[in-house]
């Protein structure tokens, strides 16, 4: 017996039919596209762990030169170098799709004060230590944004996924096998009313002929 009361016609059986054509296309459809999400998924996890060891490498090099240059130049030489402000960042954000799921992308330029390159203090009162630092850290930076913009697409994949599965699982355990059952259930039906029907026929067939025959 079908979970839900149906009406055992054979309108109701077309429907029922056509809606099962159709979840059966959509199952499908949502399984190659969950299929098709976990692969560019794991695409995007590998390009995360190579990008955030090279990140951690770079920001440890930094940190590391950082101390370095903390140790060598007094605390009020290396905040006052640390104020001059020689780049500044322009960061854009626009969108992709993959797979229907629209995910970022980060896109920065970099102006110089001066020249390309240099550092926003002299050189004469500061270590060479910090330039490193300095250094290592403009370089991390890019590779930084990357990485924001790669997480970011992780997560808004292993989102989408999650929806997907969840609705391939509603369509693969709840709605196709209750439109099975409705249609077994109905089809079964219609035969028995149709058995039913060729009996009372043949009993009033039966019928006719023996009150002609009597009558005869």
């Amino acid at each position: 017996m079908p979970k839900k009361a149906v009406t055992p016609t054979r309108m109701v059986l077309n429907q029922l039919k056509g809606r099962l054509r159709t979840a059966s296309r959509g199952h499908k459809l949502l399984k190659d596209k969950r299929d098709e999400e976990m692969r560019q998924f794991m695409d995007v996890v590998r390009q995360n762990k190579v990008l955030r060891e090279k990140v951690e490498k770079g920001l440890t090099e930094a940190f590391a030169a950082m101390s370095m240059a903390s140790a060598v130049m007094s605390p009020e030489t290396l905040e006052q170098s640390l104020l001059y402000q020689s780049r500044r960042v322009e960061l854009d954000v626009s969108y992709k799709n993959i797979m229907s799921v629209n995910v970022p992308v980060y896109d920065f330029r970099t102006h110089s004060g001066g020249d390309a390159g240099t550092l926003p203090y002299g050189f004469a009162q500061t270590s060479g230590e910090l330039d490193d630092a300095l250094t290592k850290l403009y370089e991390v930076f890019e590779d930084m944004l990357e990485l924001a913009e790669v997480e970011k697409t992780m997560q808004l994949l292993a989102e989408d996924i999650e929806k997907t599965r969840r609705r391939v699982n509603a369509l693969e355990y709840v709605m196709i096998p209750e439109l099975q059952e409705n249609i077994r259930y109905i089809t079964m039906k219609l035969a028995e009313n149709e058995s039913s029907t060729k009996v009372r026929l043949m009993k009033v067939k039966d019928m006719v002929l023996q009150d002609a025959h009597n009558f005869s």
